[in-house]
């Protein structure tokens, strides 16, 4: 009797409360809150928060970015979302992102271009110069036999490297580190290898792969930015927007803290728009931001300065 009655008390239970236990992300689907809310959702993918560190000048001779995040729990693939801490720098001109994601896609090769999906990941991407010439995949550099590649046009010319890689709740860091100098074509290259390191493992480095840009001296511009993305495959064309706190450190640039003017978020409403479901607030000298439910904000505070609070030396 007991047992039927669980039975019972279970089946009128919404899917995502009966899941929740098994899920530490599960919330309603958007759709199910936006109809709640009388609002039409955007298309996706969805930059559900924007952050900006504007830094006192540009860093000359550049050698390494280092980005800490932290996860406050397991996301499973069954999302597909994008933390970046690294969401868009300049080197000479030249735009490049990353970070890790749910569910990593891309070709296995050149000669072998059928998207295949390989789950959670990191991933490393340039643009070309222009953002119209094709770049190539001579651009990019495996640093293992299961690492993905693309070189397409469909968000600007870009090349990519991307790498399984099991993440799961923690505390982690994302970088790029100059490496070699060749001549390609009578000029100087210089070759970037992105690596992840996971703070409950500091004698482990996980290497992602290479990209080769222009020249051999860069100044890295004078800002870096950050997102959280909720974004779309064909693996899974409409991700439910998982409920998770993300934290993002403060930037070190050539192995030291960047000098900081400001910090800002924004929460995009067009050009792509984003549902309004995360909200950001400095947390000593970090970025927290927490992921939920989808709600109206305020218009006032779509724009917002977050004041950090260095740490003591």
């Amino acid at each position: 009797m007991k047992s039927a009655a669980l039975v019972v008390f279970a089946s009128v239970l919404p899917m995502h409360a009966m899941l929740a236990e098994d899920d530490p992300c599960a919330q309603p689907s958007p759709a199910e809150m936006a109809k709640e809310l009388g609002i039409q959702l955007p298309k996706s993918p969805w930059h559900v928060v924007n952050l900006w560190w504007d830094f006192e000048k540009p860093v000359e001779h550049f050698e390494s970015l280092e980005m800490d995040v932290t996860i406050d729990r397991d996301v499973p693939a069954t999302y597909n979302l994008y933390i970046s801490p690294c969401g868009l720098a300049e080197i000479n001109g030249l735009q490049f992102y990353g970070g890790i994601q749910t569910n990593i896609n891309g070709w296995l090769s050149d000669e072998n271009r059928e998207r295949v999906h390989q789950g959670k990941g990191a991933i490393f991407s340039r643009w070309s110069s222009d953002k119209k010439t094709p770049i190539g995949l001579h651009h990019v550099r495996k640093a293992g036999p299961d690492c993905l590649v693309e070189s397409a046009g469909y968000e600007g010319e870009f090349a990519s490297v991307r790498r399984p890689y099991q993440w799961t709740k923690g505390t982690y860091t994302w970088s790029i580190t100059k490496g070699e100098t060749e001549m390609v074509d009578g000029k100087p290259a210089t070759w970037f290898l992105c690596r992840v390191k996971d703070h409950a493992k500091p004698d482990v480095v996980f290497d992602v792969g290479s990209l080769r840009f222009e020249g051999d001296d860069f100044t890295f511009w004078a800002r870096n930015s950050a997102f959280v993305e909720v974004y779309s495959t064909a693996k899974i064309p409409r991700s439910n927007i998982p409920k998770v706190k993300v934290t993002f450190g403060w930037p070190r640039l050539n192995g030291g803290k960047v000098a900081l003017k400001k910090v800002s978020v924004f929460y995009p409403n067009t050009g792509p728009a984003s549902p309004d479901c995360a909200k950001a607030r400095a947390e000593g000298e970090n970025c927290a931001v927490e992921v939920g439910p989808i709600f109206r904000r305020d218009e006032s505070e779509r724009r917002q300065e977050l004041k950090l609070a260095p740490a003591a030396p």
